[in-house]
């Protein structure tokens, strides 16, 4: 998963506010909502010393409704200039949250965004679509959270009196074959200008075949078809909110494990990856990373040297002097905003597994886009309890 959405907050001073809300809408009357979670976080950042202009402007946006109807969160990060990242996130937090301090708090952010996936539900039936997204986007280009495609041609039931049937029949199956071609022209587009990362096909029984067949191979190919949902009343929301849910759990699955195994495959050929906090630290200052694989809390507790430069990280302070850092721009971050300011700093993507994965020392891994003689590089161990007894050192 990469993070171009963090970018505007490479070079910005500190210091910076973080939020992290529950931005789902209340459910029934009296039940607290976005503004009312928000006033709990704005007093705690009032007790932190956060300015209340900027404060202020952070209620604003949240105020604004951003069209979702489902449970979600929202990120935001600000500094002394107003808010530089506003994001919806597909899953809420368990707690809002927000922070004041020298550096933004990422971590619970970044690993909500990747756990975030991009769904395009497209109901059809025998005259056109609803198309509703769901998913993080940002906010200022989200656009429409839903949209209507009218097919154009209504002569979509069949006749069935005397001779009128076969002539009746086959008018209706052409509406709807050009109904369906006009539902995935447009489709079509919205998957080009959008990238969703899956498309939920749902709805009428024969016009999900002809939609799905008239869409260019780059739509079909992020097609999962979804029964029990459509356009009409009549549908059961929750029993199909839960196939979908279970459509987007898999995909995350296996978007997850398509990760891992390409930097299985590198560590098994001895090249394209490595392993090890310091090697990883030491392929991110060179700007090698493709995608970093990294354990959810192997981050937690440790720090990093750092430099003005996004890819100026090392491990210790003189790792930096060494490669020309002047000593006074060195300075101390914690790791989780370091490496994910090195990673974005080289449009690199993250990938998050359990901390108890074997194949990780210390937790966190890195495949490579490029590798020349210096590049870290280790031997690989035969058996997981190798794995073991390198992390512990023995």
């Amino acid at each position: 998963m990469h993070l171009h959405w963090l970018k505007p907050l490479l070079g910005r001073p500190a210091p910076f506010v973080t939020v992290h809300l529950d931005a789902s809408p209340a459910e029934v009357a009296g039940e607290s909502g976005p503004v009312d979670r928000w006033r709990s976080v704005r007093r705690d950042l009032e007790r932190d010393g956060a300015p209340a202009a900027i404060l202020d402007e952070l209620g604003e946006r949240i105020a604004r409704p951003d069209g979702r109807r489902d449970a979600h969160g929202r990120a935001l990060v600000a500094d002394a200039d107003g808010v530089v990242v506003d994001r919806v996130l597909q899953a809420a937090p368990a707690t809002s949250s927000g922070s004041y301090g020298p550096v933004p708090a990422l971590a619970p952010v970044v690993r909500a965004s990747e756990e975030s996936v991009g769904v395009l539900v497209v109901a059809v039936d025998r005259t056109g679509a609803d198309l509703r997204w769901a998913g993080a986007e940002d906010s200022e280009s989200r656009g429409p959270v839903t949209e209507t495609v009218d097919g154009g041609h209504d002569d979509v039931r069949k006749v069935r009196e005397g001779g009128l049937e076969k002539r009746g029949q086959t008018r209706a199956e052409d509406s709807w074959q050009r109904n369906a071609e006009a539902v995935a022209a447009a489709l079509d587009k919205r998957v080009r200008e959008k990238r969703p990362d899956l498309v939920v096909l749902t709805g009428d029984v024969r016009m999900v075949p002809l939609v799905r067949d008239a869409l260019d191979q780059h739509a079909r190919e992020l097609v999962v078809e979804v029964s029990g949902g459509g356009r009409g009343d009549g549908i059961h929301e929750a029993a199909f909110r839960a196939r979908v849910d279970e459509a987007v759990s898999a995909y995350r699955a296996k978007r997850r494990s398509a990760y891992v195994e390409r930097f299985r495959e590198a560590r098994g050929r001895g090249e394209g990856a490595v392993s090890g906090f310091d090697d990883v630290v030491d392929v991110l200052r060179r700007g090698q990373v493709d995608e970093l694989i990294v354990g959810a809390g192997s981050l937690a507790g440790r720090v990093l040297w750092v430099g003005p430069g996004e890819l100026q990280v090392a491990s210790s302070r003189s790792d930096l002097t060494s490669i020309g850092v002047v000593d006074g721009e060195v300075r101390q971050m914690p790791a989780d905003v370091a490496v994910m300011r090195a990673v974005i700093g080289q449009d690199a993507g993250v990938t998050f597994v359990d901390d108890d994965d074997d194949e990780l020392l210390d937790g966190i891994g890195a495949t490579l886009r490029w590798a020349d003689e210096s590049t870290p590089s280790e031997s690989v161990p035969s058996q997981s309890g190798d794995y073991r007894r390198l992390r512990a050192g023995l």
